[in-house]
């Protein structure tokens, strides 16, 4: 990137750099709908200054309806809807890069926990700032949050919403809540933290609610039933972890005879509308449960890699008629979160693992990071593919970059092809976020250097010697390694 892209952009009006157009007109050499209208050659996509889809299709015809309309493309990109993160965590914003070498449970007590004891809510805010624009800049425009941490009182998971809130994404924030752990406070400081985010998220019009159980082995009876309740009061949607590794199944089995989601069926969890991440482990009669409560599925691909949990069976849940959406995972079990290498990973770990190259195709993945996704949020009559009436979450991928200047297949050469480097200007709900492959708006090395001094504070206040570089020497520094 050159230096004069590289440098923060001015955020004027509706977030576009100017004046504020009465429609926007933006071109591709493909636009890719992910709606019934398909993949239209030579295509395009109207919106109107409120953020309102107005039409798609021929650009000349759009044009000629729109007289004065801003134009965005030269017709040799691609244009499709913005992506759908179903699934990460932004309090692990200020996390990343450690515990490669850790299976799940490890990673927890070496990684998140040590931190989620002591994070604030401003440190997420800041982390959620810095993890909002790489998403932003990777094509996504919708997120899936779960905001996990253990100091209770502090409202840190709050922070996600004040960070997305600040840099204009849409999202869905809930509290991952475990009380299962020494000196936890009681069920009830929990669910404050519930019915905080949902307070704090109530005047937001792009961030949605949703309870969170951060695993189901992860909280205590006493908790599970009054989120349960809460749900079925107040009509709240569910996020949570289900069947995620081996070791989470077998010690589900030893304790209550059963698996995580037969036990989250027991426990009325599966009554309310779920999306459950990973979801790798699962038995027919797992299956079975699912299809029969609608259960959504949040796939990780690249975090379900490095953690070493297992491969989620993607193909079969697709025939099983399952919602599913692809996410990133945290920053801190994927250790970015670009949603593009995300998608790629998708398709790749299908066909290696089933050794069959159909096993997941371009067009599917990709429809899984899209309107897939969006399905599997509930979000799917607003956004997740172009049609009239939809609102205007929009990227426009650059086709006069080596990654994307040849389209033999643009569903493949997206999801083969396309880097962050790829995404040229992004839309959310008809704002202009991201404009030449940048977030609008952004002082890019002054968030970077306020997330890389409260990383150290936090590394160094968590007790992360020997995981971060910031609270002491790395094993590869040791002398007597």
């Amino acid at each position: 990137m050159n230096a004069e892209r590289e440098r923060a952009l001015p955020e004027t009006g509706r977030g576009d750099g100017g004046a504020v157009p009465e429609v926007t007109i933006v071109r591709g050499a493909w636009l890719l709908t992910m709606g019934p209208q398909g993949a239209i050659r030579d295509g395009a996509v109207a919106f109107d200054r409120d953020g309102a889809i107005t039409a798609v299709g021929d650009p000349a015809e759009l044009i000629a309806t729109n007289p004065g309309a801003e134009l965005v493309g030269d017709g040799n990109g691609v244009v499709l809807p913005g992506l759908v993160n179903a699934h990460t965590h932004l309090t692990e914003g200020l996390i990343t890069g450690m515990g490669e070498t850790a299976i799940l449970w490890e990673w927890f007590e070496r990684v998140v926990n040590p931190s989620g004891l002591n994070i604030t809510r401003d440190e997420v805010a800041l982390g959620a700032r810095l993890k909002a624009v790489e998403m932003l800049e990777a094509g996504v425009t919708t997120v899936n949050d779960m905001s996990c941490h253990r100091n209770l009182g502090s409202l840190a998971s709050l922070g996600a919403v004040d960070g997305l809130s600040k840099t204009g994404m849409r999202g869905v924030v809930c509290f991952g809540a475990e009380d299962m752990y020494p000196d936890a406070p009681g069920p009830e400081a929990f669910m404050a933290e519930h019915e905080a985010l949902a307070d704090r998220i109530a005047a937001e019009q792009l961030i949605g609610f949703r309870a969170g159980v951060g695993t189901v082995l992860g909280i205590s009876e006493p908790l599970f039933e009054q989120t349960v309740a809460a749900c079925a009061e107040h009509g709240w949607a569910v996020h949570t972890h289900l069947a995620e590794v081996r070791e989470e199944v077998t010690d589900s089995r030893i304790r209550h005879g059963c698996g995580t989601i037969e036990h989250s069926e027991r426990m009325g969890l599966l009554e309310h509308e779920v999306i459950g991440g990973h979801c790798i482990w699962c038995t027919e009669h797992d299956i079975g449960l699912m299809v029969s409560r609608d259960v959504a599925v949040a796939h990780n691909p690249v975090a379900n890699m490095i953690l070493a949990s297992g491969v989620c069976p993607v193909p079969r849940f697709r025939r099983e008629g399952l919602r599913i959406g692809i996410g990133t995972d945290g920053a801190a079990s994927n250790d970015s979160q670009d949603m593009l290498g995300a998608i790629k990973t998708a398709a790749l770990l299908q066909k290696v693992h089933a050794h069959d190259p159909v096993a997941m195709t371009a067009p599917e993945v990709l429809e899984m990071a899209t309107i897939g996704g969006a399905r599997a949020l509930g979000l799917d009559q607003a956004v997740g593919s172009l049609e009239p009436g939809k609102r205007a979450d929009v990227l426009l991928m650059d086709g006069d970059g080596p990654e994307l200047a040849i389209l033999h297949d643009p569903f493949q050469q997206i999801v083969y092809g396309a880097t962050p480097r790829s995404v040229s200007e992004v839309w959310v709900d008809g704002v202009r976020k991201v404009t030449g492959s940048v977030a609008i708006g952004i002082d890019r090395a002054a968030l970077a250097a306020e997330a890389r001094a409260a990383a150290a504070d936090l590394a160094v206040r968590s007790g992360m010697a020997g995981e971060s570089a910031y609270a002491g020497p790395l094993e590869f520094e040791r002398e007597d390694r």
